[in-house]
């Protein structure tokens, strides 16, 4: 069974000078984007996530940048690409921590949704998962997984059909039966996140594996982001922190997702090993992809 169309693998970002010589040419004025495509179907853009602003200021994608994404990738080539966080966010981000929460009015807002769709129109058929990131919720900001449920299906019954919208959630304890008996019955995506402080996505996988809807997303980002910043210096072109059991496990549930007929999305973070290209690498032998 030829399943490899169903599988597609690439970076988190993918503007790193020091992918130079790996990836990317060493000339002086290049074209980062359509370099990277010819290595790889599929990036994570997370440049338009961060979009909330201080004064309920809204930030949408650039039309010059959205158009030169589209003409800078061949046909098939697939863009994952992070919802804005003023989508996402119930308030504004509170730092210090013992500041008062701001409510974020366009929490869920269809009206700002629809703007967005609209911005990434130029992309076209490159349009792939659009990934709703929602932080930790608190019992403050979501009363509850029910509550939380309850919001999701009256935004997604007001959103145009033709997407693959996919839901990360970074609250362990609502990763139930429940949960994911909604996303499938919404044909929403589920966002496996592999870091911070989630619980493995591989004993999630073994416990959800039979209630997924298409695509199921894969994301590697790793535990210690700050670490390893400081170990690779911000340079990303070599494997510092090895994760090899991880990603035999890796192994098995794509090879399950895709005798299942999943589309599958991996995104790889340099945060993940040191250097998402090697950690490509490395899943490629693993599964004996050319």
């Amino acid at each position: 069974m030829d399943t490899k169309h169903l599988l597609k693998i690439g970076t988190c970002s993918w503007k790193y000078e020091s992918w130079r010589g790996l990836i990317y040419s060493r000339d002086n004025e290049i074209n980062f984007l359509q370099e990277y495509s010819e290595h790889f179907q599929t990036v994570e853009v997370d440049q338009w996530f961060w979009s909330l602003f201080k004064g309920n200021a809204v930030v949408m994608p650039k039309a010059n940048v959205v158009d030169e994404y589209a003409t800078s990738v061949p046909p098939g080539f697939t863009f994952s690409i992070k919802v804005p966080n003023s989508i996402t966010l119930t308030h504004h981000y509170n730092k210090p921590k013992n500041t008062a929460l701001v409510p974020n009015p366009y929490f869920l807002s269809t009206e700002l949704m629809g703007k967005f769709l609209q911005t990434l129109e130029p992309l076209g058929d490159h349009i792939g998962p659009l990934i709703f990131q929602f932080e930790y919720l608190n019992k403050i900001k979501m009363a509850s997984m029910v509550h939380f449920i309850e919001r999701l299906q009256t935004f997604f019954n007001g959103l145009p059909e033709g997407y693959q919208y996919c839901i990360e959630s970074r609250n362990p304890n609502y990763l139930k039966n429940a949960y994911f008996d909604f996303l499938a019955e919404h044909h929403l995506g589920h966002v496996f996140l592999q870091g911070y402080y989630m619980p493995s996505m591989f004993e999630l996988y073994e416990k959800f594996k039979n209630r997924l809807s298409d695509p199921v997303v894969l994301r590697l980002h790793g535990r210690d982001r700050r670490g390893i910043e400081e170990r690779t210096d911000n340079v990303w072109d070599t494997i510092v922190d090895p994760r090899d059991d991880e990603l035999l496990r890796l192994k098995s549930v794509v090879n399950d997702l895709l005798q299942r007929q999943h589309q599958v999305f991996i995104n790889v973070n340099n945060h993940y090993e040191g250097s998402a290209p090697r950690t490509i690498e490395k899943i490629k032998v693993l599964l004996q992809l050319d």
